[in-house]
């Protein structure tokens, strides 16, 4: 089905962020890189590809869009690339350094780690803590950690916290209603309480990897 050249612009600048970033753009990146007028504007091109199943996204979820395999194949097509495409890749992005003990700001970067598991979800990147807050659960600073992109989470799962909006921190996550409790896997160390409009959940833990010397 044919798109419009806004259309592919918008296709084109979410595929890129996705590659650079492992995680998509909001609606307020996307007006601003793409020079819109409004989100509103944004929301009608993300809508219309929806549409033309050129798009999808989760309800009620941040930063969901994902191009779909429709959109790709048909591109490889016309650029003749849908017989010799190359081997998935079995990279993730490694988007910085995150802490495991009290919050720092989270600087992204442009390395990558290579897995053969864990990597079907496009979402998934990794981290490197810093920090022993969650030695009890045998996550050691140095080691790596792959996420799963995801804002939807349960009470104990261990996640990424997005902290005021510019600090990360990885703790065991526990809603007690009119707060947020992020955990510590460290009994020296207390937890963090956060207001739920202060807080942003970027990922949930998906694996641990230690490289011993």
């Amino acid at each position: 089905m044919p798109v419009t050249k806004r259309q592919k612009e918008v296709l084109d600048f979410i595929t890129t962020y996705v590659r650079t970033r492992g995680y998509s753009p909001s609606y307020e990146e996307m007006a601003e890189g793409l020079e819109l007028a409004s989100v509103a504007t944004v929301h009608k091109h993300v809508s219309a590809l929806e549409a033309k199943e050129y798009l999808k996204r989760s309800p009620n979820m941040s930063r969901s869009l994902e191009v779909t395999p429709k959109w790709t194949r048909e591109q490889d097509h016309r650029s003749g690339k849908f017989e010799t495409m190359p081997p998935p890749s079995i990279e993730v992005p490694l988007l910085g350094r995150i802490a495991a003990g009290t919050p720092v700001e989270a600087i992204s970067g442009s390395e990558t780690l290579n897995f053969a598991d864990f990597t079907s979800d496009p979402g998934t990147y990794a981290l490197q803590v810093r920090g022993d807050s969650m030695i009890d659960d045998h996550i050691c600073d140095g080691d790596f950690v792959l996420i799963q992109k995801t804002d939807r989470v349960r009470n104990s799962d261990i996640v990424v916290a997005l902290v005021g909006g510019m600090e990360t921190t990885l703790k065991r996550y526990f809603d007690e209603g009119s707060r947020i409790r992020l955990q510590p896997a460290n009994s020296q160390m207390n937890p963090i309480y956060v207001n739920r409009e202060n807080l942003e959940i970027q990922g949930r833990l998906l694996a641990v990897l230690r490289k011993y010397r």
